[in-house]
């Protein structure tokens, strides 16, 4: 089983037993870090996330990749100033894909809503009405701000004296 995490910016295809380089996390060596952000798994697409899907890892190791040397070139002049960089990552090894915790919350919903449905049946009439009555000012207010305009768009263009150059 295969899956694709985001992490740092970056995707990375991961499969249990893997041991990844990631951007640097604030995770002691020997502990635990969950990747929550899961875009894809070998039987599934998410959209964007696969929804319930979590990889877990162990952080092997925190350090600094080789120094990488960036030159500062000036054309012309006699200057070139070369600086030093050193990247920081952790080292990740993945120890499982799991993909629990998603019938539960489904199982859950169905159960609440029969049970409210009963009593309020009469409320929600009520908000269809108090949406409608709310929703006839918002359209008055943006014809009138519609019509604001194009006066002051009028005004705007009478206001501008036309001059013609003869010669």
């Amino acid at each position: 089983m295969f899956a694709i995490i985001k992490t740092g910016g970056k995707q990375i295809k991961v499969q249990p037993g893997d041991e990844i380089f990631i951007e640097k996390v604030l995770v002691e060596e020997g502990k635990k870090i969950t990747f929550d952000e899961v875009l894809a798994t070998d039987s599934a697409i998410g959209t964007p996330l696969v929804k319930g899907v979590t990889v877990t890892g162990t952080v092997v190791k925190q350090g600094k990749e080789k120094k990488l040397r960036v030159v500062r070139y000036h054309p012309k002049k006699n200057v070139n100033k070369v600086y030093g960089h050193r990247q920081p990552y952790t080292k990740v090894k993945i120890d499982a894909i799991s993909a629990g915790g998603s019938a539960a919350p489904k199982a859950a919903e169905p159960k609440a809503t029969p049970a409210t449905s009963g009593e309020p049946k009469a409320a929600p009439k009520a908000t269809t009405a108090a949406k409608s009555t709310t929703a006839a000012p918002k359209a008055t207010t943006a014809k009138s701000t519609t019509a604001a305009k194009s006066t002051t768009a009028a005004k705007s263009t009478t206001a501008k004296p036309t001059t013609k150059t003869e010669e």
